[in-house]
């Protein structure tokens, strides 16, 4: 498999000899007004640039798996820029409604036992935070990727560390993990994903995986470095299990 950070949770996965886009978030950059109620309100979002162009990302994909529908995750840029053909996977009915009426013809609710083109594609939980703000962030999934030919691979999506992630890991024991890590907060209600402290729980959980940290300095939000969770992955020991990849960069697993 080939991992590539694009920006943000926006990743190209080759797997099993197929192209999958996860999470399109392909504005330029500044074009939407700051998330509110949180750090950087003089900053439009996403807060850089993509590091490859649009037809080079979606060139040959074979299929676009949206974990849900916040704007930086699925925004009208790639509504515009994705091929209505294309085959997209969502987490459920009302997502996929959702995506059916920006025109997209072929629209796929993921589940725990999906099959594409010889990929096993199962659908995990996910919690956007904690206690109260859950409420107002939604649903959220992960998906799990499983081949013959491939590594296990666990993309979380957005969740912070909670029981639901210690079981996609005990019940698939991935190879590779990608993590949203970017310890996104409002003012208010604590950790949307991961901070430092999930990720390192992930890795206890998860030891001989290599865990990919994304979702990072891209959107006004953020409150976790790239810088400080290395430093961290420093003190902890665990720097070479745990990669930090900068936009554009990429993994062969």
């Amino acid at each position: 498999m080939n991992i590539q950070q694009i920006r943000n949770a926006t990743l190209v996965v080759q797997y099993a000899g197929k192209k999958f886009l996860i999470d399109p978030f392909l504005a330029e950059k500044g074009a939407y007004p700051p998330f509110p109620n949180s750090l950087r309100q003089d900053q439009n979002n996403p807060l850089v640039s993509l590091p490859v162009s649009i037809d080079d990302m979606i060139n040959d994909i074979d299929a676009v798996i949206v974990t849900h529908l916040h704007l930086d995750h699925y925004d009208d840029a790639a509504k515009e820029a994705l091929p209505k053909e294309l085959k997209m996977f969502v987490q459920n009915e009302e997502d996929a409604n959702a995506v059916q009426n920006d025109g997209f013809k072929n629209v796929e609710v993921l589940q725990e036992d999906t099959v594409f083109e010889g990929i096993q594609l199962i659908k995990t939980k996910g919690e956007h935070g904690r206690g109260e703000i859950l409420k107002l962030a939604g649903l959220v999934c992960g998906v799990v990727f499983k081949h013959d030919t491939e590594k296990t691979l666990y993309v979380a999506g957005d969740t912070v560390w909670y029981e639901g992630v210690q079981e996609a890991i005990d019940t698939h024991t991935p190879e590779v993990i990608v993590v949203n890590a970017g310890d996104n907060q409002f003012l208010e209600g604590g950790s949307l994903v991961m901070g430092k402290d999930d990720v390192y729980e992930v890795h206890k959980t998860a030891p001989s995986a290599k865990i990919i940290t994304s979702h990072m300095e891209a959107v006004n939000h953020w409150t976790l470095s790239r810088e400080e969770l290395k430093s961290f992955a420093d003190e902890k020991g665990i720097s070479s299990s745990v990669l930090v990849p900068n936009d554009g960069e990429s993994y062969k697993f």
